[in-house]
C-alpha cells in the first residue's frame, strides 16, 4: 500500500475490503498509515476480522525511537492495536537490529502488536537476530517472485516456522511478458498475473499483491478456482534470475 496518499489509501484500502481482502500492508516509510485506519473503521467489519500490518521507519532503530516511532504508528492508524508490526530493513550500516528487536518484543509484550516480525532480512541477518532474542519473528517479508526466488531465505523461514510474504510478488509487472507464464495461463484460463500469484500460494507464500485499480484488486484475489501443476510450478521456479526489482538487504541503509 505504498506511493499513494493517504486519501487515496483509504478509497483503494476501502475497495480492497469490499472486494474480500484482510490484509491490509502499510509501513512508516509509506506515510499512509491513516488512509489504512480510517478505511478499517469505516469498512463497517469487525476489528478482529481485517489483519492490519506496518513497519518501522529506518531512522528509529535505535530502542527508544523505535517505542517512540510505534506510539506514531498507533496514533496515525487510530486503531488499539496491530496485528503485526515488522523491521522495515535490517539496515547494516545503521545501528544494530538486535536492539530495535528487543523495543519490538517490548511492544508485543504490552498487547499493542499481536505478532511480530522483520522485512528483507536475509538468512545471516535471522540467525544474529534469533542467536540473541527471545521471540521468533512471525514473519519475513521479502522480495519474491519468479525471477527472484529467495530459495534460501524462505528455506531458512521454514526451519524456524518464520513465514515468508511475497513482496512485489509480479516483480512490479516484470515478469507478465514472460512467455512460460503467458503459456501456462493460456492453458489454465487466467491471466499471468493470476498464475503468478497462485504459485505464490501453492508453495506456501503469503502474498502482497499491489494495486490502485479496481479491477485488478479483484483480479488479484480470484485465485482459488484453479491449481498449477507440479511442473508449471517448477517450470516457473526455474525462471530465477536471482534479480531484484528492490533494494539489496545487504548494502541497502535507508
Amino acid at each position: 500500500m505504498n506511493k499513494a496518499t493517504p486519501e487515496d489509501t483509504r478509497e483503494i484500502t476501502l475497495a480492497a475490503l469490499e472486494a474480500g481482502y484482510r490484509h491490509i500492508d502499510t509501513a512508516q516509510m509509506y506515510g499512509n498509515e491513516k488512509g489504512v485506519g480510517q478505511a478499517v473503521q469505516e469498512s463497517g467489519l469487525d476489528r478482529a476480522d481485517v489483519f492490519v500490518t506496518s513497519k518501522l521507519n529506518n531512522g528509529a532503530h535505535a530502542y527508544d525511537d523505535a517505542l517512540q516511532a510505534f506510539d506514531g504508528t498507533m496514533k496515525e492508524l487510530g486503531l488499539d492495536y496491530v496485528d503485526l508490526f515488522l523491521i522495515h530493513w535490517p539496515l547494516p550500516g545503521k545501528g544494530d537490529f538486535v536492539e530495535t528487536w528487543k523495543a519490538l518484543e517490548e511492544i508485543y509484550r504490552s498487547g499493542r502488536a499481536k505478532a511480530i516480525g522483520v522485512s528483507d532480512f536475509q538468512p545471516h541477518h535471522l540467525r544474529r537476530l534469533l542467536e540473541s532474542s527471545t521471540v521468533v519473528p512471525a514473519v519475513n517479508q521479502i522480495e519474491v517472485h519468479p525471477y527472484l526466488t529467495q530459495d534460501e531465505a524462505r528455506a531458512f523461514g521454514a526451519e524456524h516456522s518464520i513465514a515468508t510474504e511475497a513482496w512485489s510478488p509480479i516483480a512490479q509487472g516484470k515478469v507478465l511478458d514472460d512467455p512460460t507464464i503467458n503459456r501456462i495461463a493460456e492453458r489454465v484460463g487466467k491471466t499471468p498475473a493470476q498464475v503468478t500469484l497462485r504459485r505464490h500460494l501453492q508453495r506456501g507464500d503469503i502474498v502482497l499483491p499491489k494495486s490502485s485499480t479496481h479491477k485488478r484488486i479483484k483480479e488479484n484475489l480470484d485465485l482459488f478456482d484453479f491449481e498449477l501443476t507440479e511442473g508449471d510450478i517448477g517450470e516457473i521456479s526455474a525462471l530465477n534470475r536471482d534479480e531484484r526489482t528492490g533494494p539489496d538487504p545487504d548494502r541497502f541503509n535507508g
